[in-house]
């Protein structure tokens, strides 16, 4: 399996349970705007890496996967908003983070090597 493969795959299962998360932080009571945006660039990190498999070149190619590392650094930022308000708790920031730091690099890689880097 090749690079944008896992990638793809990872992106996807990651997406789920943003969906699953987004779903739980509702019924918690959590500000429906934070949960919208995070819902929002949590699963816009897959839906870019899926648009980057039909990519019209390796300039469009490398332009899908950079979106979708600027998504993945903005849920970054809306799960680092909701541990530090308190409404999620360490445990699942850790989770949810460590999922996204993997995302991150393994886009980072591909990107940097897409670019001859």
């Amino acid at each position: 399996m090749n690079s944008t493969n896992i990638i793809a795959e990872k992106t996807k299962k990651f997406a789920i349970r943003i969906v699953k998360f987004a779903k739980f932080l509702r019924q918690e009571g959590v500000d429906v705007i934070i949960v919208r945006q995070l819902l929002k660039s949590g699963t816009s990190i897959g839906a870019n890496t899926r648009e980057s498999s039909n990519a019209q070149s390796k300039d469009d190619f490398i332009h899908k996967l950079s979106i979708a590392l600027k998504e993945a650094d903005e849920t970054a930022y809306w799960l680092e908003l909701l541990v530090g308000a308190e409404d999620i708790t360490q445990k699942q920031f850790d989770s949810l983070n460590a999922d996204l730091k993997e995302i991150i690099a393994l886009l980072t890689s591909i990107i940097k090597t897409s670019k001859g880097i």
